[in-house]
């Protein structure tokens, strides 16, 4: 295929906007501004995917439902860095295994949505579908599509990026010093003692291995870290599509590894055509609904020549199908030979509302799905390849249970989310430990 025959498939989710040659204008404006990652980069992502699926390593992929570009701010990046990096800390502690760091931002500005307009109080208006797209705000002005706003997401994502990389190149990430990863609730925190017991015990791994080696160890004072959104919006993912030299093919230089959602996963449709043109790595949302035919169809799409570390199955069922389902697609995958990276998100297929009208998802649900797939994974003989979570790096209160047990009542001190409710600092802790000590004990 080439780049331009997706638009020959039917493309779900894509905004309606009034005016096409403004549309146009702002993709052209896309076209002509620098990528936000590499090549290199990408393949080098690829290489440890592959040995993800092999089960030498273990995808940690988090990050915001949504981000928001009033959020990109010094605070909330670093925030959301360092709950990842604790997170790939226990469960590289826990599990001996390295981790692969994928964050979900830098990028998720656009979201999918069940309907196209919403009304309150007689009014209808289109629905809030990311900032990439529109605002939140109830509002004509805000809920109007505006094309320019990709450029802004453009600029948005390359702020956090470059401070990213900052971060880490400048000893953020080093192991040396995990003591500087705290978010200062960990003294609070029912798992203290034992997040505490781990920074030691890595502190004295390391100094044992430099007095052995007589040197300092290099390779721990940074890590290898990625980015991830859903390539939902697709002019925005062609824009950012190019060709590089002396690289065969088209790589997606807007993300290292961008994902299709579950509602866009037709075999015949635009956005699986469109991935099928790209190099990345690349990560498909399959559930309940996924039929083996269907799921046969997309991997002789995106992986046709079992390129290790080419596709990522993100399955998403909810604790009470997930043993059926995914031994159901295991079973799919097995009988067709080729290998890919198998990846839970416990999130969405445990989402619930309140009486009070609130999104919620309770911790023992998305720990349960968790330890359920793990579970599927020994049965079967496949790798458990990670987990893909929605959390942020802030003390909200938007997922009840966890060692503080938050309750419903709790969801009104601190519900921030625009679109989904996401783990909080200490919960994403938490299950970063238990999960850990799960695989650890296979």
């Amino acid at each position: 295929m080439t780049q331009s025959d997706w638009r020959d498939f039917p493309a779900l989710q894509q905004p309606t906007y009034p005016d096409q040659e403004e549309l146009h204008a702002a993709v052209a404006r896309l076209r002509a501004l620098p990528p936000l990652v590499t090549s290199w980069e990408i393949e080098a992502l690829k290489a440890q995917l592959a040995e993800a699926a092999s089960g030498k390593r273990l995808l940690l992929q988090g990050g915001d439902c949504a981000e928001s570009f009033d959020e990109c701010s010094s605070d909330a990046i670093a925030g959301k860095l360092k709950v990842l990096l604790q997170m790939s800390l226990v469960m590289v502690h826990g599990t001996r295994r390295p981790v692969v760091r994928v964050g979900r931002f830098a990028g998720q500005y656009a979201k999918p949505r069940s309907k196209d307009t919403e009304t309150k109080d007689g009014v209808e208006l289109p629905c809030y579908r990311g900032d990439n797209v529109n605002g939140p705000a109830f509002t004509p002005e805000d809920r109007t599509p505006n094309p320019w706003r990709l450029v802004k997401g453009h600029e948005r994502a390359a702020l956090t990026l470059n401070f990213i990389r900052s971060l880490i190149d400048g000893g953020f990430a080093d192991l040396h010093h995990p003591e500087y990863w705290n978010l200062g609730f960990v003294a609070d925190s029912p798992n203290a003692d034992r997040y505490l017991q781990i920074v030691e015990e890595i502190q004295d791994s390391i100094s044992f291995m430099e007095t052995i080696a007589g040197r300092h160890l290099g390779q721990t004072d940074r890590v290898d870290f990625f980015t991830s959104h859903e390539g939902l919006h697709l002019e925005a993912e062609a824009a950012l599509t190019r060709e590089v030299p002396r690289r065969d093919g088209l790589w997606n230089l807007s993300t290292h590894l961008p994902w299709i959602g579950k509602r866009t996963n037709d075999p015949d449709g635009a956005h699986v055509r469109y991935f099928a043109t790209i190099r990345n790595p690349v990560a498909v949302k399959i559930g309940d609904d996924t039929e083996p035919d269907r799921l046969r169809r997309i991997m002789d799409i995106l992986h046709p020549d079992d390129e290790p570390g080419r596709l990522v199955l993100v399955h998403r069922f909810g604790v009470q199908s997930v043993n059926e389902g995914l031994e159901r697609l295991i079973e799919c995958v097995q009988a067709d030979g080729r290998q890919v990276v198998w990846v839970c998100d416990p999130m969405h297929g445990n989402t619930v509302t309140t009486a009070s009208g609130r999104k919620t998802r309770h911790f023992d649900d998305i720990l349960g799905e968790v330890e359920r797939s793990i579970g599927v994974h020994e049965r079967m003989g496949t790798h458990f390849g990670g987990v893909h979570f929605e959390l942020t790096g802030e003390d909200v209160t938007e997922c009840t249970g966890g060692a503080r047990n938050l309750s419903e009542n709790d969801l009104e001190r601190a519900y921030r989310s625009q679109v989904d409710p996401r783990l909080n600092r200490e919960q994403a802790l938490e299950i970063a430990l238990l999960v850990a000590n799960r695989i650890s004990k296979k």
